[in-house]
């Protein structure tokens, strides 16, 4: 069975830091393509960043400047920074792995508070 599992999820203030990270139990880990997620209460989950498995890198528009997602293959682990949190980046973090199927982690909250 595989898993996905998130961590580094908490309370920040406005301007804070936080660094989660993605362990995948995925036997050809650096072949997929990793992305996270985030969903707010109330509101449709949106890509945040994706990085390929040649690490080709893409920022959702909310984050670009402030966030960087990276991947250790070696690890099977993929990273994301997150740099000058606000407010409307609180919500629940998912980590997803694409290659023929996609896998979903069970996600870490994150709130920024103001």
């Amino acid at each position: 069975q595989v898993q996905l599992v998130e961590s580094g999820g908490g309370l920040v203030q406005a301007g804070g830091s936080l660094r989660l990270s993605c362990v995948s139990s995925l036997s050809q880990f650096s072949a997929y393509v990793m992305a996270w997620y985030r969903q707010a209460p109330g509101t449709q989950r949106e890509l945040v960043a994706v990085i390929g498995s040649g690490g080709s890198i893409s920022y959702g528009d909310p984050v670009k400047g402030r966030f960087t997602i990276s991947r250790d293959n070696a690890k099977n682990t993929v990273y994301l920074q997150m740099n000058s949190l606000k407010p409307e980046d609180t919500g629940v973090y998912y980590c997803n792995a694409i290659l023929a199927q996609s896998y979903w982690g069970q996600g870490t909250q994150v709130t920024v508070s103001s």
